[in-house]
């Protein structure tokens, strides 16, 4: 995958993980029930930003040395 991709997903993912983040937070409405889990789609946003860093980081050169 190339630099511009994984940036590009790396901005969608905190995007996306932002949002869901601040739509997750809002007060419930019982008569409005909520049919997106946003706090789970702001971990799933994580785990794929964290993942994308780690590729990122790959493709800067970094290594890691095994001990």
């Amino acid at each position: 995958m190339s630099m511009t991709l994984t940036l590009s997903l790396l901005a969608g993912a905190l995007i996306v993980g932002v949002f869901a983040g601040w739509r997750g937070a809002q007060p419930s409405d019982f008569l409005k029930p909520r049919m997106v889990p946003w706090r789970f789609v702001m971990l799933l946003a994580g785990a794929l930003a964290f993942l994308l860093l780690i590729h990122l980081g790959t493709l800067l050169g970094v290594t890691h040395r095994g001990g």
